[in-house]
């Protein structure tokens, strides 16, 4: 495991955001793709506003949350910064719909009709519009949420019902391992999917992002056709617990 070191200071955030574009410049020769074509994005979630705002000064304009009253509440108190574009990446109930149609401009966790047609009615009252993002379960954990592979062609094909999300591509959750034959799949997984929805998406349904690999794996994902990186604890720090503990457990919300 690598051990993440905490930025505190703006100096510190610019150094750390520069070690993370320097190793997506060093994957992407590797893989011989463009690093403009892999966009990062900084998850900030259990991040303090004072931090958070230090990493705004370094150059950080989009932020990553996974809980959905914690990102409206930094939203709401960090209103005054320019540019700053905030991305929902966890999984979302209906009734938090209202929250993410206020303030988000990109959900990355799509995995249902009932949230699809929830953000729907309350983007449209407020006339406004989200891109999002499919999430895949391209792991078949049971504790995850997501769609399974073979589910997502005929959810995609009935999302232009909805006409303000703009559905940009795929997102999955790896295994949570360090070993790269059982991370790896996962990642081909997602790819191969989104080449083949290439070929049945409706009109007006993209399938040009992939979402996938977070700080411990960001390189393989990009050796795989990733074009959306999360990263949070190589630019933010290490946090007290496994990734895994921030993400909701589908499972025990009686959830596949």
């Amino acid at each position: 495991m690598m051990a993440y070191t905490t930025a505190n200071t703006i100096e510190e955030f610019r150094q750390h955001l520069a070690d993370v574009h320097a190793r997506i410049g060093a994957a992407c020769a590797e893989a011989g793709r463009d690093p403009a074509t892999v966009r990062l994005l900084p998850v900030s979630k259990t991040v303090s506003e004072e931090r958070i705002r230090n990493a705004y000064a370094a150059g950080c304009r989009e932020l990553g949350e996974n809980k959905v009253q914690e990102a409206h509440r930094k939203w709401r108190a960090m209103s005054d910064l320019p540019g700053l574009k905030w991305s929902v990446i966890g999984h979302l109930q209906t009734n938090k719909a209202k929250l993410v149609a206020e303030f988000a401009t990109e959900f990355q966790a799509l995995d249902s009709l009932r949230v699809a047609e929830a953000l729907d009615k309350r983007l449209q009252a407020l006339g406004r519009s989200l891109d999002v993002l499919v999430q895949v379960n391209t792991s078949d954990e049971a504790s995850k949420f997501g769609l399974l592979p073979r589910e997502v062609e005929a959810f995609v094909k009935q999302l232009p019902a909805f006409a303000s999300l703009h559905v940009r591509g795929l997102m999955t959750l790896a295994l949570f391992s360090d070993d790269v034959a059982k991370v790896r799949p996962c990642f081909v997984r997602l790819r191969e999917l989104r080449d083949r929805l290439l070929q049945s998406a409706p009109d007006g349904v993209a399938m040009d992002e992939l979402s996938m690999g977070m700080s411990g794996d960001f390189e393989l994902a990009i050796e795989e056709g990733a074009t959306i990186v999360r990263v949070g604890q190589a630019i933010f720090g290490a946090r007290k617990a496994p990734d895994s503990a921030y993400w909701p457990d589908a499972h025990a919300a009686g959830q596949r």
